[in-house]
């Protein structure tokens, strides 16, 4: 995308989902449990695989939609349904489960039967992979690329006469069993009935870094501008949240940019220097600011012992001490983008656009994207997204 450079469907979705989930702006379907973290982020793999295929075959766009959601829904639900040990110990959700539903949206952009797809996903079961030590580096920036092109590269084997082991999720030795210990039935029952997508809902991003910040990064924007408080103005910002999730954010002296897409520290140090958080302003040169390291030391990020009965698995308590002694508590349950606080459409063009600009795509494709996108179920051929994403792509 965004290049005039073509290859093969498999390479594709692999640049592509990289692409995608680079600046850590995708989407993010969150547990739906309180007491579990450990969101997906579906939507990078199983689109560019969608797209990938989709292209190839010449689906329309009800079909692109279609195998899209599906891939999404099997994805998120298996996410929700694996043993909490999964991610837990280690495993990235997106790089792992985001497989299975990469082969589903592939194969059924390619037309395979039931049983052929269950072949495609005893694929995607012995070639899902993922460690969250990986959180900052090159490597977790693919991830969602891996997913992608197992998922393209399970549907053309399955095409072909690949055959799998019998449940190769489900069996005593399985997937579900190898790599969380068990699942939950019970969420699997329940693919499309809500979907995924609606109930818990797909969280898009305000931010260009992990999800587990937002909440924060939201209330501490919300403070500044209620109270009109500047960075110098900050003696201690104190941030608590769940323990799950201060194990995730792991990286609380951060000296690349990628470490610092983790780091609760440099994000709201952001928010107090910056009053925003772009994607202007995740470079090696922010990060190496001395106003940023300053506002960064003043950052106490710890866990509260036991969360409260009607937290969220996403609660984030904030206190910001000023230095004329003032205190100024506030909590966080959900972040702006989520469920509870949801972009319309238009704020999610908005975001699209800023995206754009700061890429130098040009501005006209870029609306053309937003139009095909608006009535993509009445799109005859799908391929007409990539068409328009390669169109004067060598200006970048």
């Amino acid at each position: 995308m965004g290049t005039s450079r073509r290859t093969a469907p498999r390479f594709a979705a692999f640049l592509n989902a990289a692409a995608m989930h680079a600046d850590n702006f995708d989407d993010t379907n969150p547990q739906a449990m309180a007491e579990r973290n450990g969101g997906i982020h579906a939507t990078a793999p199983v689109l560019a695989v969608a797209l990938a295929v989709a292209e190839g075959r010449k689906a329309s766009g009800r079909d692109l939609a279609t195998a899209l959601h599906a891939g999404i829904e099997i994805a998120c639900r298996i996410n929700h349904a694996i043993d909490a040990r999964h991610y837990q110990g280690g495993f990235h959700a997106t790089g792992t489960l985001s497989t299975f539903g990469a082969a589903a949206a592939a194969g059924m952009l390619t037309g395979l039967d039931r049983e052929k797809i269950g072949h495609a996903l005893a694929f995607a079961a012995s070639a899902a992979g993922g460690v969250r030590q990986n959180f900052g580096s090159m490597v977790e920036i693919l991830h969602p690329g891996l997913a992608a092109e197992a998922g393209v590269a399970a549907a053309d084997l399955a095409s072909r006469g690949l055959v799998g082991g019998a449940d190769a999720l489900g069996g005593r030795v399985g997937y579900f069993e190898a790599a969380g210990g068990g699942c939950d039935p019970d969420w699997l029952g329940r693919l499309g009935d809500p979907w995924a997508i609606v109930d818990p809902g797909m969280w898009i991003k305000p931010f260009p870094n992990g999800a587990l910040t937002h909440p924060a990064m939201t209330g501490l924007m919300a403070l500044r501008r209620e109270h009109g408080f500047g960075a110098g103005e900050i003696a201690s910002l104190s941030v608590r949240t769940n323990r799950r999730v201060l194990e995730t954010l792991i990286h609380h002296d951060p000296k690349t940019v990628g470490e610092a897409r983790f780091s609760m520290q440099f994000a709201l140090a952001l928010i107090a220097v910056e009053g925003r958080a772009g994607l202007a302003e995740f470079t090696e040169a922010t990060l190496a600011r001395s106003d940023i390291r300053r506002a960064m030391e003043r950052v106490r990020f710890t866990a509260y012992e036991e969360p409260e009965a009607d937290y969220t698995n996403m609660t984030t308590v904030l206190e910001v001490a000023l230095v004329d002694g003032t205190r100024l508590p506030r909590r966080c349950d959900w972040a702006q983008g989520s469920t509870q606080s949801p972009m319309s459409f238009d704020e999610a063009c908005g975001k699209f656009r800023q995206c754009t600009s700061f890429a130098g795509f040009p501005a006209d494709s870029a609306d053309a994207l937003i139009d095909t996108v608006r009535d993509l179920e009445s799109v005859d051929d799908a391929g007409r997204i990539a068409r328009i994403c390669q169109r004067d792509g060598e200006r970048q």
